[in-house]
């Protein structure tokens, strides 16, 4: 993330522009809500006629999408400019059919910031992983998706190691 993005990267401005993105709007995604602290996602498959599959059920591509950048945008929002954030990985696991509105939440720990900062400090690369799974109006799991993130502390920011301070 770049500084003029990072003055205006806000939860209600990330959720009205992530709303009304092609890509989600068009498969029928929907943020539900963002926390002010970017730790807690709570998002929305709607289940239309353009996005069934030939079962006349949820169309797997976007269930995928429905997980697909949440978690690397809740750590930009998280993080700031200081780091670089990426999807590196993910999988999914169709469990049942998708037969009404599809339902997914992302959470971000403290535990998990704690290791990120821990890991990144003097540059080293983190990859953290997530499983998100995705569940019917009902409260039944439908899929399960894995995702791993690439995080890694931009250069000017790193902390140097004590003996390269030392020397």
């Amino acid at each position: 993330m770049n500084k003029q993005l990072a003055k205006i990267y806000k939860p209600g401005i990330v959720k009205f522009a992530l709303n009304i993105w092609p890509p989600f709007w068009g498969a029928g995604i929907r943020i539900l809500r963002i926390s002010d602290d970017f730790r807690t996602v709570d998002m929305k498959l709607k289940l239309r006629w353009w996005n069934k599959n030939a079962n006349r059920t949820q169309y797997g591509g976007s269930i995928f999408s429905l997980t697909d950048p949440v978690y690397s945008l809740m750590l930009m929002g998280i993080l700031g400019e200081e780091y670089y954030v990426w999807d590196k990985e993910a999988s999914i696991n169709f469990i049942k059919p998708g037969q009404s509105d599809l339902f997914a939440q992302f959470e971000i720990t403290q535990a998990m910031l704690d290791e990120i900062y821990a890991v990144t400090r003097h540059g080293d690369k983190c990859f953290p992983e997530f499983i998100i799974h995705v569940k019917d109006a009902k409260g039944s799991v439908v899929s399960e998706v894995h995702r791993k993130l690439y995080v890694r502390k931009k250069p000017k920011y790193r902390e140097q190691l004590e003996e390269q301070q030392q020397s």
